[in-house]
């Protein structure tokens, strides 16, 4: 059976890239390959996910109360803009995801949309069943999003060629991949979803004309 496949971009906000208040080494490299991936999903009319962090300013989150990380993507601010490379199609549904004082915020699933919607509840209304994810960072918010997808009972592809870690401690992505390969995460690159893609479309009955 054919699964509808949408995309989710995790997190490509500028506090995440070089300069960012918690950058992720070489961040800013997954907007090329992530702009292909939304070229892709626009021409095959799939819909697309763009998860943002969303915190307040007072967050366990951040180290000040008891967290590990320093503050950022803090709401409303600059760094919690997307990086402005990124093409996001018109129609991009925008996930928030910890913004409250106690959310750590890592999984996408446990964002909502602009309304309140859940994540996960959007996902089945629109009768989804597999994410391809992309973004940052592999070892924190892209696994943790993976993992809680697949929890769900949604398929997972893993965009090898659009994802980069934080590596707190080395080797921390590829410990990250692992795990989510051993949950069942697929994986792929951009010509095995382009192929894959064309040949959803060319499958699908053609429009009544009656």
């Amino acid at each position: 059976m054919l699964r509808r496949g949408a995309l989710l971009v995790v997190d490509v906000q500028l506090d995440f890239c070089p300069g960012g208040a918690l950058a992720v080494p070489e961040g800013d490299q997954v907007v090329p390959p992530l702009n292909r991936y939304l070229e892709l999903f626009k021409q095959s009319s799939a819909p697309v996910f763009a998860s943002r962090d969303w915190h307040p300013a007072q967050s366990k989150h951040f180290k000040e109360q008891g967290g590990i990380w320093p503050p950022h993507c803090v709401q409303g601010s600059a760094g919690a803009e997307f990086h402005p490379g990124l093409l996001l199609p018109e129609g991009t549904i925008v996930i928030s995801k910890g913004m409250s004082s106690w959310d750590n915020g890592y999984s996408a699933l446990q964002g909502v949309t602009e309304n309140g919607t859940p994540f996960a509840m959007l996902l089945r209304r629109m009768e989804m069943d597999r994410l391809y994810v992309g973004g940052l960072a592999t070892d924190y918010c892209v696994k943790e999003s993976v993992l809680e997808a697949l929890k769900e009972g949604f398929a997972v592809t893993v965009l090898t060629d659009a994802i980069r870690g934080v590596e707190v401690e080395p080797g921390d992505s590829e410990r990250a991949l692992q795990e989510m390969w051993g949950a069942g995460a697929e994986q792929a690159t951009f010509a095995s979803v382009r192929g894959d893609l064309q040949a959803k479309v060319a499958s699908r009955p053609p429009a009544r004309t009656d």
